[in-house]
């Protein structure tokens, strides 16, 4: 397929869109609002193409996939910095087309060129294929696929193929795919990208096939998938008996598993270094990456991965990744009073399946909190809380009480009742300002798990009182 032309835009409309742009971010940053799209929208509307202009002859990075976008861009965008490389970067989460042009123009110029040579940015899955045949990746990660806002994506059959068509636009850039991953692995087998793949190369304690799988069957064939080994959900060793279609060997493979707590993980990871020859040699390193959870290990592997197909070094990254700190309300920790409150973003059941494990290796008591709205960036279908093993909380004797509350509170209460928990633990609020004066009352530590726009909501008051940035800071 032949790369999109892109028509620039001339040098009277690159300076009233830049312009437009950042006076549009001040505006509303002096309001107190994000700013994170609208400057974007504005500037399109007067150079459509405006993107082209400022990202040109940047290194970009775009990170998509349905989990671990934000945490994997903020990896590389730190490892960049830390490399002495200034990298612009959508921190705040803004990943549709309008977002990520204003983050470019924002940092350009007033005649719309770049002031960085990199840039690290997330991207919407169904936005891929507007922004990347105008900012040129030099690498696309991609994570994961999980079923996630099916009112919006439908089966995650159509999420793959709205990223494989952005993909077929840009054929000369390096795939980073997640090899464990049978929807996103398939991303490499026809197209004409030079691909790199990441992955596990050992099982994680799963030895039966998950309750929860968003790729059960072939995605060449039909057939059923056999595995060697599991990760979580369909996630793992896949291969097909029937077509012969498997998981490729990565090039980046997390070999061994250390120890996992709330202070993060240490694993081995394999990898190919150059060694100033055409050739290259297996290295085997010890990797601690300073936020918890198993798939926090994926996004740490993802990251390093990217960051090498670029031309960097691992090491740079390994730094990073020791002292990182989460993305806003991903595995965010508040200390307000002297108490800790952890904040896990969720928004599908593989994402939430994995926080709930995470809980259940808590050894001490706590109170944990699960937040819930149906708007526009959630998703209006929610009901895949009901493919959420809330089973195992509803055992896990540690709990002191679960707090509910968004618009759909009332749904969690009756999927927490069908999992057994009993009716004496839960408390639920539509107020924001009672239940977040309700969670700060708990005996510590608090969990909390909001989707999307309850995270946002419930951040702005815990930063408040931690004293934190706004998250588009």
């Amino acid at each position: 397929m032949k790369e999109t032309d892109i028509r620039q835009p001339n040098t009277v409309q690159t300076i009233l869109s830049t312009c437009a742009c950042k006076l549009t971010r001040n505006v509303l940053r002096l309001l107190g609002r994000g700013g994170t799209a609208l400057p974007g929208k504005v500037a399109m509307k007067i150079a459509p193409n405006i993107l082209a202009r400022a990202s040109a002859g940047m290194e970009v990075i775009v990170v998509t996939g349905t989990n671990g976008k934000t945490t994997t861009a903020r990896m590389l965008s730190e490892a960049y910095a830390a490399a002495g490389k200034e990298c612009i970067t959508n921190k705040s989460g803004a990943n549709l087309l309008s977002g990520v042009t204003a983050e470019f123009v924002t940092a350009a110029d007033w005649r719309g060129r770049p002031k960085s040579g990199y840039a690290v940015i997330e991207c919407d899955e169904g936005a891929l294929k507007q922004v990347v045949p105008l900012c040129r990746p030099k690498v696309i990660v991609v994570t994961n696929l999980f079923r996630d806002q099916l009112d919006r994506y439908g089966e995650v059959t159509h999420t793959l193929e709205e990223i494989r068509k952005g993909i077929e636009k840009v054929p000369d850039t390096i795939l980073c795919l997640n090899a464990d991953c049978s929807l996103t692995s398939s991303l490499g087998r026809e197209g004409k990208n030079p691909v790199v793949y990441y992955g596990f190369d050992e099982p994680q304690g799963i030895q039966e096939e998950p309750p929860l799988s968003d790729a059960t069957h072939c995605i060449v064939c039909g057939e059923k998938y056999a595995y060697e080994y599991y990760t979580y959900a369909h996630l793992g060793g896949f291969y097909c008996p029937s077509c012969g279609y498997r998981r490729m060997a990565p090039q980046f493979a997390v070999t061994k598993v250390g120890q996992m707590n709330a202070a993060g993980s240490d694993f081995l990871l394999r990898y190919k270094e150059e060694n100033g020859t055409e050739t290259s040699v297996d290295k085997e390193t010890e990797v601690h990456v300073a936020i918890p959870a198993l798939y926090n290990i994926y996004n740490a592997a993802a990251a390093t991965t990217a960051f090498v197909s670029a031309g960097h070094a691992a090491e740079d990254m390994f730094r990073v990744l020791e002292t990182v700190e989460s993305s806003f309300g991903r595995m965010e920790t508040f200390h307000i009073d002297g108490k800790m409150i952890q904040m896990i973003l969720v928004k599908n059941p593989a994402g939430c399946n994995q926080a709930v494990t995470y809980l259940n290796q808590m050894t001490e008591p706590f109170t944990l909190a699960l937040l819930l709205n149906d708007r526009t960036a959630d998703g209006h279908d929610v009901s895949w809380i009901w493919d959420v093993d809330y089973e195992s909380l509803a055992g896990n004797d540690l709990i002191r009480r679960i707090l509910l509350s968004g618009d759909r509170a009332e749904d969690l209460q009756i999927r927490l009742k069908y999992a057994g928990v009993s009716k004496e633990k839960l408390y639920l609020s539509h107020d924001l300002q009672t239940f977040t004066t309700t969670l700060l009352n708990e005996e510590g530590p608090v969990f909390v798990l909001p989707n999307y726009t309850t995270m946002l909501l419930l951040r702005a008051e815990l930063a408040k009182r931690a004293g934190k940035d706004a998250y588009w800071n």
